[in-house]
């Protein structure tokens, strides 16, 4: 990776238009990796605004595609630009990106779900966990089948400060299909409030910047795409684990109709679920009868601190599956009832 330098002022040379570039590499998009073509610089351009100033900043682009969103990340005067694209048939009109852009680009063909990128930028853009977020961003157009894990998994790292969060608190510009965007974030009480608004706010500043109409897409999906702006927070609004969290919300959201109680039951073994979900609510001091959707942040602090100390009282609790107790029952009546049918034939 290069050196930290200053960099003078940078535009690309005169290129085939992102039309011409699909053209003559003879690209479709392929439906079984959800992808579609943004060809509006206009608005591949006010993508990349959003991510706030890139100048003498380290990029990764997840997905870069034809590179429609790549040419403004490099017209923004970036230290360098590293592409991370899953998909071969892309990769010979990004080289001739990289080659009018010389020394700025570096180009993976790889899977981002499996790609590490804590060794990806140089070691002097570390930063401390409470100072200003590194010179680092990472930005991507998401095809749909990916982005709900990609964003957990990033989560996750943030909650753990390693991956790309190893440099500090890294800056995510990134597209979502506009339903999933207003559940990262919806508010207390609102209709889209879900699993993904508790986990990405606890650890978030997320901002919804605008929404891109399908049909500025090729092909034109069934649905709008939101752009969301992610700044790790300095301290998480739940400082517990990662998993610990993610099981709690999880379980509580089961029943997002109903009242909050029916999903904190399946924390527990079915032996002692009542009981144990009563004395969870009441020492988190959480109304049982509150729709999951109406519960705060601090609700849901609560629920996660109290857990953690009920776990750490019955350390087997946390392994404690409730899919696993019904498959198991299931299975258990079903071996009975083939007993019974085999002893009444004998």
């Amino acid at each position: 990776m290069a050196a930290s330098r200053k960099v003078a002022a940078f535009r690309l040379p005169p290129l085939p238009t992102i039309g011409e570039i699909i053209k003559l590499f003879k690209l479709r998009a392929l439906k079984q990796l959800s992808q579609n073509f943004l060809l509006d610089l206009k608005l591949a351009n006010k993508i990349v605004r959003s991510a706030g100033s890139l100048k003498n900043a380290y990029v990764c682009e997840v997905g870069p595609g034809p590179g429609a969103i790549t040419r403004p990340i490099l017209n923004a005067g970036v230290a360098e630009l590293l592409l991370i694209e899953k998909d071969p048939r892309f990769i010979p009109g990004l080289q001739m990106l990289s080659e009018a852009a010389p020394g700025r680009v570096r180009i993976v063909h790889g899977d981002i779900l499996t790609y590490k990128l804590d060794t990806a930028f140089p070691e002097h853009l570390q930063k401390k966990w409470e100072d200003d977020p590194p010179d680092i961003h990472i930005i991507g157009n998401l095809p749909f089948s990916v982005s709900t894990p990609l964003i957990i998994k990033w989560l996750e790292n943030i909650s753990e400060r390693n991956g790309p969060f190893s440099y500090g608190r890294t800056q995510m510009t990134l597209t979502f299909q506009k339903e999933v965007g207003e559940r990262l974030t919806a508010s207390t009480g609102s209709r889209q409030r879900s699993r993904l608004s508790v986990m990405s706010q606890y650890l978030c500043t997320v901002d919804n910047c605008f929404t891109i109409p399908g049909r500025a897409f090729v092909p034109k999906p069934e649905v709008d795409v939101t752009i969301i702006h992610f700044t790790p927070l300095v301290q998480p609004k739940i400082q517990q684990p990662f998993k610990l969290v993610e099981k709690v919300v999880q379980s509580v959201f089961q029943f997002r109709r109903k009242y909050c109680n029916q999903g904190v039951r399946l924390l527990f073994p079915e032996a002692e679920r009542l009981k144990k979900a009563e004395q969870m609510l009441m020492l988190a001091d959480v109304d049982p009868i509150l729709r999951p959707t109406q519960l705060s942040m601090f609700h849901f602090k609560n629920l996660c601190d109290v857990y953690r100390k009920m776990c750490d009282e019955d350390p087997k609790l946390f392994a404690y599956n409730y899919r696993e107790e019904l498959r198991e029952k299931k299975y258990r009546k079903k071996s009975n009832l083939k007993r019974t049918e085999d002893n009444s034939v004998l």
